[in-house]
């Protein structure tokens, strides 16, 4: 399996409600006392494409290999786009939508 470059997303009681009512309630991680994240993974093509997209975004590649800094907005714009395909595959359609 080829690596990938997520994205995180904060996820909070109503947000999981939302994943759990999606079906999705699985897919959360737990991370820093309890506080879950929804990974949306990148290939390396699509990091780049994200990161040419907005120029504000960040990657970090010394330690968590994650897309950082992208604007409320696009998160929102991902975990909606989740949430109505009921899945973390979505950056091909997300990536077609903003070019």
């Amino acid at each position: 399996m080829s690596e990938t470059y997520p994205i995180n997303i904060w996820i909070n009681e109503d947000r999981y409600e939302k994943l759990k009512n999606a079906g999705l309630g699985d897919l959360p991680q737990e991370r820093l006392a309890g506080m879950k994240v929804l990974s949306i993974p990148n290939t390396a093509e699509q990091r780049d494409t994200v990161l040419q997209l907005f120029p504000m975004g960040k990657f970090d590649a010394a330690t968590t290999k994650t897309i950082e800094m992208l604007p409320k907005d696009v998160k929102d714009e991902l975990f909606d786009l989740a949430l109505a395909k009921k899945t973390v595959d979505v950056m091909t359609e997300f990536l077609a939508r903003h070019k």
